[in-house]
């Protein structure tokens, strides 16, 4: 039996570096999309071991937040939130960024 609607979660925020970003572009209907690649690294905790965790991930910001995150240097740490979606039936999910915020490092 599937799950309601309301019980259905798609949500994903991750600390990563703007690896790489493709020049801003619009759709047919002038809205900026831009497709980037973000690289997270991290040690996380599985069944009770540490564990070195690197991957990078697709993404594409659209709208407001595209014109934003197009200001950003690459190498910039970020928080990233959004959704995880594809273009296509059976490809590689990417990240759809809804929001993003500076990071802040303890010194």
């Amino acid at each position: 039996m599937p799950l309601p609607e309301e019980l259905k979660q798609n949500r994903l925020t991750i600390t990563a570096i703007l690896a790489a970003k493709e020049p801003l572009r619009y759709s047919p209907a002038g809205v900026p999309i831009l497709n980037c690649r973000l690289v997270h690294q991290s040690e996380q905790i599985e069944a009770g071991l540490p564990r070195s965790v690197t991957c990078e991930i697709p993404a594409v910001a659209v709208g407001d937040i595209a014109a934003k995150l197009e200001s950003k240097q690459p190498e910039t740490e970020l928080q990233f939130t959004g959704f995880l979606a594809t273009k296509r039936r059976f490809e590689t999910a990417e990240l759809h960024i809804v929001e993003f915020m500076e990071t802040t490092r303890a010194g």
